[in-house]
């Protein structure tokens, strides 16, 4: 089986950091390309980060300079560390990626996550 695993939320303050991470499991090869995106009650889903192949990243404007988006290819595992957390930042997070299998190109979601930020 093939699929992404998410770990990483919980209740956080004001100011407070979290870090978020995306594993691949199963016959996954590799990590062709990742997104983060998140969804508040009421809300569409927002694009938050996303990272290529070389690791060239683009961030929505609310998140830029609080938020990184990374990658470990030997642990095909895709980040995101969120720093100076915010109210706004609540959201059940979602990782996106298309996995290079070994007959192709592949897209998937992970389960999602909570992230509150409240004092």
């Amino acid at each position: 089986q093939v699929q992404l695993v998410e770990s990483g939320g919980g209740l956080v303050q004001p100011g407070g950091s979290l870090t978020l991470s995306c594993t691949a499991s199963g016959s996954t090869f590799s990590i062709n390309a990742a997104d983060w995106y998140r969804q508040a009650p009421g809300e569409q889903r927002e694009l938050v980060a996303s990272i290529m192949i070389g690791d060239s990243t683009n961030y929505a404007d609310s998140v830029k300079g609080r938020f990184t988006i990374s990658r470990d290819d030997a642990k095909k595992t895709v980040y995101l560390r969120m720093n100076s957390l915010i109210p706004e930042d609540t959201a059940v997070y979602h990782c996106h990626a298309i996995l290079r299998l070994t007959d192709g190109n592949y897209s998937y979601w992970g389960q999602g996550t909570q992230v509150t930020v409240s004092s």
